[in-house]
């Protein structure tokens, strides 16, 4: 839709002069009488809060999503975007108005369209609205535009991913009250209208989701350190008691010191400033969340709480067992996962770069979707992957929407096929299939550009060509061989989708290019005096196996060397290949040892040192840097797959029919968990006794289903049903 349709003859409004803040107040006002229905949408850039008679609307945070929001000259370089969107916050105020004058208030600056990253930003700030419905009168239609009042905000010194200063002094403070006077602010300037597709979605907001009580663990000179529990996303809420100019200052971090002062090498610059009234005033961050667990306030302030923010996707999964680091696996990853999902992205991490990376994202994917209802977030991103395509070249960038960052061509811009791919598996939904497919197509041309030798060795001219990434030591995988495996991974995704959506026509060049790209591989890194793939190292089988090369020795060769290891020396898409192959290869022990293994690079390492979201490092890796990064947790899908044994029956989408098979290893004695389907709730428990194990599964109605063991194969009731072996 275009601007006109959704907003009729509203105009985007702004300053006449833009200053050194960029954030900003819009005081518009309407007449109505005995109103019957009211729909009001609205956008302020970057972020914006909107109240109406001094209530504020909704309980969104961060609106609007973020988006390829339109072109930006010359950036990415020398390519062109397949698509620019904005998504409308729509909302029913009919409750909000009284009959005669109403007020409405919009705070609108920082966010992702006005934020400089990469020395590129949208542009400035602006706002639009438009307010419908029916009253005693008829039909009314009101706008925004230049009668609309404006005046600079008391936001100021603003970075959108780690600062925030509020003057409380600011003469704007009561700027959203219904009786604010704002007689003495100038008119506003119409604005340079988007150039993008206007729409609408249920993707969630992001939302208050809970708060928690901070616990006071140091008295400092002049300031006071607090625990949250956990590292979260969100912010402290503070109780400013200062005199008036006097200054308060809030700093995060997701570690301390030994001296439980905040560990400055994870403050990771999350700062928020407050210049007191004078007045006991609650404060909080307006258009910037931070990712902490300690927290530290300097002046006079007291804490009220902490507040969770993150989007509002619900978890419909659980899984517990008598295995206390395989629990924490699980509800770490939960909790890496939701601090991750703001604004409509799946993030890498929620402080530093908050950025939608495309590999990072599609890696997590199927876990996400396991365990979260995430079926209107994940529709929301893949148009972001769409549009993040160049229609020049097929090139699919690193994150979506778009922002210039590092990654590479097979785990990151394969994500035009996983992701989708993923989504039409959990979901049953094969449109994004038939939409994504002609941009499938077109990133396979591409990596066809960047091959010699039927291998992909390199990307875009100037960037990053990773292969894998985070491995605990130096990467000794080449990149062309973890990208050849990607594009053949894709490949075969493609021969799956082509059935799926009457393209089988493609099939034959599908399957050529797969031997072409295996052959390469097989030439280059395949060892024949003893069936490795690259010596082994950091999950080089795994990689091989999963695509079908090598030979009966590759396969041997790798649970023999991760049996004698005993834990990971993988990256981020190695670890979870490696799991992933074990469990399908019936070595879901081994699996479940790697899983629960205390070496040093470990996720009972990262426990033992008091992790509660995870690393983007193993610890004791070449590097340490955010702790709170999701990519490590992809392997959280396979205790809901494997060792629950919850899976789709073969050829089956949507979950339509299931197969439930779980894996007993030692180690877990009981174990229980649930899926929540389209078709209802599925749970299975069981527990191992002497020599005995008895299982209890629930089958939700019109769900046909399985039950595997021991070679066996039993219909199950749509009900409860029991097994005792």
């Amino acid at each position: 839709m275009n601007i006109n349709e959704v907003f009729s003859s509203a105009k985007w409004l702004g300053p006449e002069n833009y200053g050194d803040d960029g954030f900003f107040f819009i005081r518009g006002r309407f007449t109505v009488d005995e109103v019957k229905s009211a729909t009001l949408r609205v956008i302020g850039l970057g972020f914006f809060h909107c109240y109406v008679n001094g209530k504020r609307v909704g309980n969104d945070y961060f609106l609007p999503l973020s988006t390829d929001f339109e072109t930006r000259k010359n950036y990415p370089v020398d390519e062109i975007l397949t698509g620019h969107r904005i998504y409308v916050p729509e909302y029913d105020i009919t409750s909000l108005l009284h009959s005669g004058e109403n007020i409405i208030a919009i705070h609108f600056g920082g966010g992702w369209y006005t934020c400089e990253v990469e020395n590129s930003s949208y542009g400035d700030p602006k706002a639009i609205w438009r307010i419908f419905g029916e009253d005693k009168n008829g039909t009314f239609d009101f706008a925004s535009d230049e009668t609309n009042k404006i005046a600079p905000s008391f936001v100021k010194d603003y970075h959108f991913t780690y600062t925030e200063t509020q003057d409380l002094c600011h003469g704007t403070v009561d700027a959203l009250e219904e009786n604010f006077d704002d007689s003495a602010w100038h008119n506003a300037c119409p604005a340079k209208p988007l150039e993008t597709e206007y729409l609408f979605t249920d993707c969630p907001a992001d939302k208050l989701i809970y708060t928690v009580e901070a616990k006071k663990i140091k008295d400092g000179d002049g300031y006071t350190v607090y625990d949250c529990g956990k590292n979260i996303s969100g912010y402290p809420v503070l109780k400013l008691k200062g005199a008036k100019g006097e200054k308060v200052e809030l700093v995060c971090s997701e570690e301390l010191t030994d001296t439980y002062n905040l560990n400055p090498e994870f403050i990771h610059g999350q700062r928020e400033f407050y210049i007191c009234s004078g007045k006991e005033m609650q404060s909080k961050p307006l258009f910037t969340w931070f990712t902490f667990r300690y927290f530290a306030v300097y002046g006079n302030a007291e804490v009220e709480c902490v507040e969770i923010i993150h989007s509002d996707v619900k978890i419909t999964s659980a899984f517990k067992s008598d295995n206390e680091l395989l629990n924490w696996i699980h509800d770490t990853y939960v909790n890496t996962q939701l601090s991750n999902m703001h604004t409509g992205i799946p993030s890498d991490c929620p402080h530093l770069e908050r950025r939608g990376y495309t590999g990072d994202g599609q890696l997590a994917c199927h876990a996400a979707m396991n365990i979260l209802d995430g079926e209107s977030f994940y529709r929301k991103w893949i148009g972001d992957i769409r549009d993040c395509q160049d229609t020049l070249t097929g090139h699919v960038q690193y994150t979506a929407p778009y922002i210039r960052s590092g990654g590479g061509p097979g785990g990151w811009g394969g994500a035009i096929v996983e992701v989708p791919y993923q989504f039409y598996k959990h979901y049953g939904d094969k449109s994004v299939l038939e939409e994504c497919y002609p941009q499938m197509l077109r990133y396979f041309d591409y990596l066809e550009s960047k091959s010699q030798a039927d291998l992909v060795i390199s990307d875009k001219e100037g960037q990053w060509c990773l292969g894998d990434w985070c491995t605990p030591e130096s990467i000794v995988l080449p990149a062309p061989f973890v990208n050849n495996y990607f594009y053949i991974k894709s490949l075969n995704r493609c021969i799956e989708i082509a059935k799926i959506i009457g393209k089988a026509e493609d099939i034959d060049d599908f399957e050529s290019r797969i031997e072409r790209r295996k052959a390469a591989i097989m030439t280059a890194y395949f060892n024949k005096w003893d069936g490795n793939f690259l010596g082994g190292r950091q999950g080089a089988n795994a990689f091989a196996v999963d695509i079908g090369l090598g030979d009966e020795r590759t396969y041997e060769n790798m649970v023999k060397d991760y049996r004698k290891r005993g834990g990971y020396d993988t990256g981020i898409f190695g670890t979870d290949i490696l799991t992933r192959i074990l469990f399908e290869h019936g070595d879901g022990q081994l699996a479940a040892d790697l899983l629960l293994s205390e070496t040093v690079h470990s996720f009972g390492e990262m426990k033992r040192l008091g992790a509660t979201s995870l690393w983007e490092y193993w610890p004791q890796s070449l590097r340490d840097r955010s702790h709170s990064h999701p990519m490590f947790g992809a392997v959280a899908a396979y205790l809901y797959d494997y060792l629950l044994g919850i899976r789709a029956k073969e050829g089956s989408a949507g979950y339509q029919e299931i197969i439930i098979s779980p894996v007993l290893v030692d180690n877990i004695n009981n174990l229980e968990g649930h899926r929540t389907l389209k078709a209802g709730k599925v749970s299975v428990s069981y527990e191992k006794k002497d020599s005995a194990v008895t299982f209890d599964i629930e089958i939700p109605k019109n769900l046909p289903a399985e039950f595997i063991f021991d070679g066996e194969i039993y219909k199950l009731n749509q009900s409860k049903n029991h097994f005792e072996f």
